[in-house]
């Protein structure tokens, strides 16, 4: 049996009524082990978490479209079956850039991706001070993705998103995304939502289109769960947090513990070969015995006596 792509996967489930997806935030190798681990069948590659883990830098447009792709290739490929969305912040410049890194994201694997309208210096959907590029120049953006699409004749999903809610309101939101959509756009995702009534009133706005919400906790939209957005009327919700946040409380104990104990104080079970096996060890034993290597005759676990 051919294996079908994260692309397809995804547009096959937006094409169902009844499809919704869950897509918890991951932004590195580990973290998408991690939540393909725990059962989930969708990811997404978030652009803050790619700034924070490759930059060590705040979610302020400093991401390039290589660094970006590069993620995003990685992620998409541990298991290409599953979908990754992805962040393409702007699109990286004119029609041009924003057709380069739709082939681009294609190529590397992705499912889905959402280009936004905010000027290039662009800043987290969850920061004040937005600046936009005019209705014009977004729906530009959308154009060059969709026919991108179509000249690849790719399944990709393209998402368009919208930030201007914080400074020009919920109607020029709205007209912005219904340009989109007429533009092609497979999904609409308009950032910064403030209520729960502004959620339900853009569903049944722009129905049936579907739409995306962007669930960061402690930022602009109040927490609605997986099960309160389907409810709601989205198709897929995404949660940029989701283990970046997390991870950053975990390290700071535990660099806090050893900065004061002189070690970190691990849990006995988390050991060298705990964290390969999350990270696909036994696959790669088995697929080199199968091959015929003796690489590893010996095994990988530690005797103790």
């Amino acid at each position: 049996m051919s294996l079908i792509f994260g692309a397809t996967n995804l547009r096959r489930r937006l094409e169902d009524p009844e499809g919704f997806v869950i897509a918890p935030g991951v932004y590195d190798g580990l973290s998408a082990r991690l939540a393909l681990a725990a059962g989930f069948d969708a990811l997404y590659m978030t652009g803050a978490g790619t700034a924070a883990s490759v930059h060590g830098q705040a979610d302020l447009g400093i991401c390039t479209l290589n660094d970006m792709r590069a993620n995003a290739e990685m992620l998409a490929n541990l298991s290409p079956s599953t979908p990754l969305l992805a962040d393409a912040d702007t699109g990286y410049g004119g029609p041009i850039m924003v057709a380069r890194t739709t082939e681009q994201y294609a190529r590397s694997g992705v499912a889905g991706f959402h280009i936004e309208d905010q000027v290039q210096t662009k800043r987290c959907g969850h920061l004040s001070g937005k600046q936009l590029v005019d209705s014009q120049t977004y729906t530009t953006r959308i154009r060059a993705a969709v026919q991108a699409r179509q000249r690849m004749n790719s399944d990709i999903v393209v998402i368009a998103r919208t930030d201007a809610l914080q400074s020009l309101g919920y109607e020029e939101s709205l007209a912005r995304l219904r340009a989109a959509r007429d533009a092609g756009a497979d999904v609409g995702f308009l950032e910064g939502i403030s209520s729960r009534e502004q959620a339900r009133q853009a569903v049944q706005d722009l129905a049936p289109w579907p739409l995306l919400l962007n669930m960061v906790e402690h930022g602009s939209t109040p927490s609605i769960s997986a099960a309160e957005a389907r409810e709601l009327g989205f198709r897929i919700i995404i949660y940029p947090f989701a283990t970046i946040g997390p991870a950053l409380r975990a390290i700071q104990e535990g660099l806090a513990t050893l900065k004061r104990d002189g070690l970190p104080g691990l849990d006995p079970a988390l050991t060298p070969q705990a964290l390969f096996r999350v990270c696909g060890l036994d696959e790669s034993v088995q697929l080199d015995t199968e091959a015929g290597g003796g690489a590893f005759e010996g095994g990988v676990d530690l005797r103790t006596t």
